[in-house]
């Protein structure tokens, strides 16, 4: 089964709240993600981090800059 993203909530925590295409329910921490490297730097500015979008038909989430994750990560993310 392909697991989509069909909701999200960002959350000023710097977590979003998932809700996923087979109906689990999941907030996620991003902090630990973040300031890693260049690419994840400007999410460290909680303005820039909620602009997160979910990808057209729901195969993951993005940031303007192309910061990624896809939605089989994030649904298996302990």
């Amino acid at each position: 089964m392909i697991v989509r993203i069909t909701n999200i909530e960002v959350h000023p925590d710097f977590s979003i709240a998932f809700t996923f295409s087979d109906g689990m329910k999941k907030n996620v921490d991003f902090k630990p993600f973040i300031g890693k490297d260049k690419l994840s730097a400007p999410l460290k500015d909680y303005a820039y981090f909620s602009k997160v979008k979910i990808y057209e038909k729901g195969r993951g989430i993005y940031w303007p800059n192309e910061f990624d994750f896809c939605p089989d990560y994030l649904h298996d993310y302990v």
